[in-house]
């Protein structure tokens, strides 16, 4: 194993499977010249040159609309959008001809692209630039939807997002780029729609993905000093949700807290309480909380963005509040 940052295990896993196979290609805005908005992409134009890593204009539906098109026609391409905010540009590329057009043409085509960038809050960016959209996304019948929370998880996900015949929406984080974390000098791949049961617990299941991660297990940590042992699930993707992983868990637990970085309404977190509530009723010795951000657009104040964001405090009181304590 070597420590390696967020962003080097993403270029990593596009290098990689750029050398594997001639078909797939890097496409979107700063990705060349620049090196990645985010330096992701640093060094992969000298190394595959302006073919596979191309720039484009500030068009997002245009260049996504290109990238459907290519996947249709056999390529793999790798759509790069600097923040998801942006995407909304370009969603009915990706949700009326990504997504529906393998069901649509009867099979005959398939569109296997990857769909990645930034997605949720990255500080002092207000509302436009901070948005989560991954319960849009996995609403839509035809897409995956990954949202790593670290190094490891990151490449091994992105190689087998870049592998599969389905479209994937892949939602990386500003704030965890730079991130640190043990990634293996071998070649491997994470399955699509398998949670990870990371912190093992008896006394409530605690739930999330992507870079709220952090909050759970911050909460898992501070929840500890008082003797609760909580069980922490990264969910990986949310579409598919791996629900099997969340009921047994319910089952040993009892109780169960979501950490969710989106909107409270139609949440991916309104989805699992539902889930757990239908499969796990009867095991459950209180009702489920969800901890999401606040239903306003987030403000730009660095004071008002702690108040609206889910946080390690909110979590620990939720999770007291169900065990009754």
């Amino acid at each position: 194993m070597r420590t390696i940052q967020f962003r080097e295990a993403l270029r990593e896993a596009m290098s990689e499977e750029m050398r594997r196979d001639a078909s797939v290609f890097l496409m979107g805005e700063e990705v060349a010249e620049y090196n990645g908005a985010y330096k992701v992409s640093q060094g992969m134009l000298d190394e595959f040159g302006p073919e596979r890593v191309i720039d484009t204009p500030i068009a997002e539906l245009g260049f996504a609309g290109i990238g459907v098109g290519a996947a249709m026609n056999g390529l793999k391409p790798i759509i790069e959008f600097m923040t998801f905010n942006f995407s909304l540009v370009a969603i009915d590329q990706v949700i009326n001809s990504a997504a529906k057009m393998m069901s649509m043409s009867g099979g005959q085509y398939t569109v296997p692209i990857v769909f990645r960038g930034p997605t949720g809050n990255a500080g002092m960016l207000s509302s436009q630039h901070s948005q989560n959209f991954e319960n849009w996304y996995a609403n839509t019948p035809g897409l995956k939807v990954v949202v790593p929370s670290n190094p490891y998880d990151a490449k091994g996900l992105l190689k087998s997002a870049i592998r599969d015949p389905d479209p994937v929406i892949f939602m990386e984080s500003e704030l965890m780029y730079g991130d640190k974390g043990e990634v293996p000098e071998e070649e491997y791949l994470i399955e699509i729609g398998k949670a990870n049961v990371v912190r093992q617990g008896k006394h409530v299941t605690i739930v999330s993905f992507g870079k709220m991660m952090k909050v759970a297990l911050g909460a898992a940590d501070e929840l500890a000093k008082d003797g609760i042992e909580a069980e922490v699930i990264d969910l990986r993707s949310v579409r598919p949700i791996d629900y099997a992983t969340l009921v047994e868990s319910v089952k040993k637990t009892n109780r169960m807290v979501v950490v969710e970085e989106a909107w409270p309404l139609a949440s991916i977190s309104s989805e699992l309480a539902y889930h757990v509530q239908r499969y796990a009723f009867d095991y459950l010795d209180a009702p489920i909380r969800r901890i999401t951000s606040a239903d306003v657009p987030l403000p730009y104040a660095p004071t008002l963005i702690e108040a609206a964001l889910p946080n390690v405090g909110r979590t620990v009181k939720a999770v007291k509040e169900v065990l009754y304590r």
